[in-house]
Parts: C-alpha cells; structure tokens; sequence
C-alpha cells in the first residue's frame, strides 16, 4: 500500500474529454491523456485491500493492487510487467472494457471506487511509449502447430499464449484486416485502429502467422485444419443478429447494427464503400432498437455522420441511478450507464416494444407501445401505442450463437441448448483436439471475458499437445 491515507486524501478523477462539438467532426478517440501526477493520486488512492476483489471482480484475475502500488511509486516498467502478467492486450480493455473490477473494489462499498480503468489505460501506453513491450519468444519449439480461426480478442490471445509456449500459430481470418469486431465493430472514437496493429506487430515478430480473408468452412474445410495443425481452436464470434420480427422488417431501411458499424469503420480506414448497398445516417431521423454498447456505438456513429435526430429504445425498464439491493457489492450493477455516445446527444427511451414498421417501400414510421414485464414476460400497456417518425432504423438487440453453417458444421462439435460451441473445463470441445475460446463457446459477452477464454483455451491446448503446461 503506497499512501496508507491516499484513500482518504484523493477523490476520484475521471478521464476528461474532448468537447462534443470538436469531438464530433471525428472519429478520433475523445478521451484526453492524464498527467502524472494525477495518475499517482489514483494510484495511492488504493487500500491493498487484505482480500482484493477487484481481482475476483475482473474475469483476467488482474493483480491490480500491484500496478496500482507501482504506479504511486512512479515504477512504470514493474507496472507493465504486473499487468501483463494476466492480460495480453490491457491498451484495449482499458479503453473498452465496463470495468467489473470498480465494481468490485472495496473502496465502492462507502465511496467511489479506484479508477483501475483509467490507470490500466495509462500503464499500458506508457509501456508502449517507453519501448517496455517487445516481442516474447520461447525458448524452444515444440514442432506442434495449432489453427486459431478468428482474429477477435479471445483468437488473438489464444495465438499469444501458444506462440509463447512454442507451438507455430497460424490465424485465420475472414476478413481483410486482423482483430474481428475491434477491428469491424467497436468505433475507432472509442478504440483507434492503430492500437490494435501495434499489438498483431509483435504477434508477427513472436512468429504467428496471420492469413486474412480465409474462407475457413468453405475453401479451407474443416478437415483441412485437421490434417494441416495438431489442434484448432474456435474463436469465432457470436455473429448471428438477433432480429426484430415485426411487420414491416423487409422494408429498405432497417438493418442490422453491425453492418452500419462495419461500413463506417471501413471508410475510416481509408476504403471506398460503394454507394449502392450504403448505410448512412446523414440527414436521417434515426432510430436505434436496443440499449447496450452496440447501440451506444451506432448512437455516436449516426451523429458523426449528421443524423437530423436519434432515438434510441430499450424494451427493459430504466435502471436505477444508483445501486440497487438486488446487485449489491461487489455484484456488478444494474445501474443507469451513460456512454460517452449518450452525452453527444439524442433520446432514449425504456420499455418500449416496437410493434410494426410502416413505409411505402422505405421505413417511415414506428408503430411502438410502452410495456410492462410481469410474471417472466413483457406485456401491453393499454392506451400507450405511439409512433415515430424513422428513415432509418439500426437494430442493435444483441447476438443469440455463433455461425453455424461451414467450419462449426464440419467439425462436427456439439452445441449446448443455446446453440454455442460445448466445451469442458479446458476448453475442448466434443471432437478431440478442437477448442472454442470467447464469444463462440460463452455467448455475447465482453472483451476482457473474451481475453481470459482465449488464456484459458490456450492452457487447454498446450496441455493436450504436451501433456503439461506452463500457462
């Protein structure tokens, strides 16, 4: 513990922002750096806590007293190691992750809990900036080879921890640029593209081998994983959209989240989008079905791009503004979450069903009605039917299981009663040698869980390609 009192002494500081107005002619990350000083105060705001569980609390098992300690003391290099030493890719979850460690720490019982994000972030750039990461490489190879398909975080940190351990590691992504949906999904306003290549930069000089645009279950089959790697690991995704099944879906106009996410990230990126088949918000009133990041993603997207109003709706009722006694400490919250999306602008709205959608070829207007959810379902509230006027609708409702159709297919695994990949404790999925890390075994779930299964995974693997493991 640095500062026995630095709890006591500091208040909680928050990462100041760009303003809206200068924020929203880009796409640049709008979070400003954080001084030194400042980030020793956070530090030293830390108690050691006997039992710490902000380390229970983050699904990596993060020694975060540690790197807090070391960043009081102005230790920047011990920092990084104690950090790495549980997360392969802090740079992004300190930018993406909601941070289930704050809602953990103790200090949250009574007070505002440390900011671990803000100084994760922090660490992990200023590791970078100073040349502490370089490329890790094994002492010796083991001769095994292993498939990693998908380049998401859960497929990125399998392909680590495997190339660390030996093994010859070759990803397979389908599309043309590596890190999946950080790379496709999340807006470069929270996570700019760049962090994301640094990193696939010392995976190549640790000797994985990327190959983009794969057609893994169609030209590459299942059987040829097989018969070209020891062991294949799964980390896929859950990219099936859950759909809005209403009268009206068809109509020119409503799409699917991720596609409108998608196109924009690739015209940031420099590439040229064709006009036919272009979704954009431009001019539009817009609504977005769906109240989590993703939705908070195309909230922020459709102002950029100069939406003439959006809307956004959550079927379920609004949070409480503080903790509530159903998720107490160190539960994570069910708590009202304002994005820094929100604060751009916009409506939102809670427990909202949308009903039908009406339009003479093109989505016009929304037919909606206010619910309640009683006894396990979302009933009508009489006399609350409302509609809205909508030229474009992004349905952001989350995923329900991975792909089916080609790779998953072929290899023959079984799937669980929610249509993900079934795994054992290490990972293994039914066929021998075939693993699933993230989403794809899990369900929709977050980067940093992502992260610890493809950790996870990895341990699995070298244990069953060398009978014992390190990891």
């Amino acid at each position: 513990m640095g500062k026995i009192t630095g709890f006591l002494e500091f208040e909680r500081f928050d990462p100041s922002k760009r303003a809206v107005g200068e924020r929203l002619h880009d796409y640049r990350e709008f979070e400003l750096p954080v001084v030194q000083e400042t980030l020793v105060q956070q530090g030293a705001r830390c108690m050691d806590c006997g039992i710490p569980f902000c380390n229970t609390g983050c699904p990596l098992g993060n020694l975060i007293p540690d790197w807090n300690d070391h960043v009081f003391k102005n230790l920047p290099e011990l920092a990084s190691q104690s950090l790495h030493a549980t997360n392969n890719f802090p740079e992004i979850t300190g930018r993406v992750c909601p941070a289930p460690c704050e809602a953990a720490c103790v200090l949250g019982i009574n007070d505002d809990p440390v900011s671990i994000k803000l100084i994760e972030r922090a660490i992990a750039d200023r590791a970078f900036e100073e040349g502490f990461i370089q490329p890790v490489l094994p002492k010796t190879k083991t001769g095994k080879t292993v498939a990693v398909v998908g380049s998401g975080p859960a497929g990125l940190a399998a392909a680590q921890q495997l190339a660390r351990a030996g093994h010859s590691v070759t990803v397979y992504e389908r599309d043309d640029r590596i890190g999946g949906l950080l790379t496709y999904g999340i807006p470069d306003f929270k996570l700019e593209k760049t962090i994301i290549a640094r990193r696939v930069e010392q995976m190549r000089a640790e000797g994985v081998v990327f190959e983009t645009s794969a057609d893994v279950g169609g030209r590459i089959t299942g059987d040829d994983l097989r018969v070209r790697h020891d062991a294949v690991v799964l980390a896929i995704g859950s990219r099936k959209p859950r759909d809005l099944m209403v009268p009206g879906r068809e109509l020119t106009g409503v799409h699917y989240a991720m596609d409108f996410l998608t196109q924009q990230n690739r015209r940031v990126a420099g590439e040229r989008v064709p006009d036919e088949g272009a979704i954009l918000a431009t001019g539009k009133h817009v609504v977005v079905i769906g109240g989590g990041d993703t939705g908070s993603d195309c909230i922020g997207t459709s102002h950029r791009q100069g939406a003439k109003s959006v809307t956004s709706f959550e079927i379920m009722p609004r949070p409480p503004e503080e903790r509530a006694m159903t998720t107490p400490w160190p539960q994570w919250p069910l708590i009202l979450r304002t994005s820094s999306s929100h604060e751009e602008g916009g409506t939102r709205d809670w427990s909202v069903s949308t009903e039908r959608i009406t339009g003479n070829g093109r989505v016009e207007e929304l037919h909606c009605v206010r619910v309640e959810f009683r006894s396990g379902k979302f009933e009508r509230i009489a006399g609350s039917e409302f509609v809205l006027p909508a030229d474009l609708v992004l349905l952001a409702m989350g995923f329900v299981h991975p792909e089916r159709e080609g790779v998953v297919e072929q290899l023959g695994v079984d799937l669980d009663t929610r249509g993900n990949v079934r795994i054992d404790k290490s990972c293994m999925a039914s066929v021998p040698g075939v693993f699933a890390a993230g989403d794809c075994q899990r369900g929709q779930s977050l980067v940093v869980w992502a992260i610890a299964d493809g950790r996870r995974a990895a341990r699995g693997v070298d244990q069953y390609l060398m009978g014992r493991t390190e990891l």
